[in-house]
């Protein structure tokens, strides 16, 4: 009897997908040799509409795509997790057991020539102006150190974490002065970060989504991108980064109107941002000029193999000059 594949695997496939919902919940991610450790929310596959009529050029057409699930963490970086990737000697006093080979293996930043704290504080605050780059090593430097893939989250993810089944300009509701409740912004953060989830989260229990400091993606920005996105591309969405300038931004920051913290509103990095760093070429690792960028780690639910972990964390490195 001729057996009709299809039907058989369906089942099989669907079993999968309702176990997959079933297993993903929040959890725990403990950073092995360390005491440190930070919470990852479970953020469910659907669909969303991306973009705004009501935003600006290159927040249109709105188009609804399909997102896969993957976990977000719960709060923005803090230079508390942050700092053993930055400095050697801090990952070494600070570790519970010796540095394996492979974490003393990462590339690390080159030490900062500013306080790159900007005199806003550190312990609890959001690690930041650091480049992309940056960002992706200090992911690379995680998987060394707990075995788990991490990454930026694409501008798709972002927002449809941001959005939390939302509709509206911000994931609250449409009435900016309700930033108050829920974001650190030019009208009341006092011209400085604070520590993260001081305020309200989002229905999917994540802080600071809007405003405080604004996040790093994995995409290239480019401004004409929703109109390209048809068919197959309307799954998962990714503008794959091929040129140093300029990679997406979300969220807003402490130092910005109520405007740039829509959950649609998106920004490109700036190589003014570099513009007092005296060394040529210029660093790889640091905006001088952007202490308003932090970033947010996400780890998608179906992992990727070990030759895709590679590629991302594997990137060649573009000097900027």
């Amino acid at each position: 009897m001729k057996v009709n594949k299809k039907v058989f695997f369906l089942p099989l496939l669907l079993g999968l997908q309702t176990a997959v919902a079933q297993t993903q919940k929040p959890y725990e991610q403990k950073i092995s040799g360390t005491n440190l450790s930070f919470s990852m929310q479970a953020i469910p596959a659907g669909k969303f509409k991306m973009g705004s009529n009501n935003g600006k050029a290159d927040e249109k057409p709105v188009n609804e795509v399909t997102i896969s699930p993957f976990w977000m963490a719960t709060y923005e970086l803090t230079w508390d997790l942050y700092e053993p990737f930055l400095y050697k000697d801090y990952e070494v006093n600070h570790s519970t057991s010796a540095v394996p080979a492979a974490v003393d293996a990462v590339t690390r930043p080159t030490k900062p020539y500013l306080d790159m704290t900007f005199g806003m504080g550190k312990e609890g605050h959001p690690a930041l102006a650091m480049t992309n780059y940056n960002a992706i090593q200090y992911c690379k430097w995680l998987y060394a150190r707990t075995g788990v893939f991490y990454r930026l989250p694409t501008e798709a993810e972002w927002e449809y974490a941001c959005r939390a089944g939302s509709t509206t300009e911000f994931s609250f509701g449409a009435d900016p002065e309700a930033l108050n409740e829920y974001a650190w912004y030019k009208g009341n953060s006092d011209g400085k970060t604070h520590k993260v989830g001081t305020k309200k989260p989002n229905a999917w229990g994540l802080y600071d989504m809007h405003g405080n400091v604004s996040e790093w993606t994995w995409d290239q920005y480019l401004s004409d991108f929703y109109a390209g996105l048809k068919g197959d591309k309307l799954k998962d969405p990714l503008a794959v980064p091929t040129k140093l300038y300029a990679h997406s931004i979300r969220g807003g920051s402490y130092e910005d109107q109520p405007s740039e913290l829509r959950s649609a509103a998106r920004l490109g990095s700036d190589p003014v941002w570099k513009q007092l760093d005296p060394q040529i070429p210029k660093s790889n690792w640091w905006f001088p000029e952007a202490p308003f960028i932090g970033m947010r780690l996400v780890r998608p639910v179906t992992p990727p193999s070990e030759a895709e972990i590679k590629a991302y964390y594997d990137q060649p490195v573009i000097q900027d000059y």
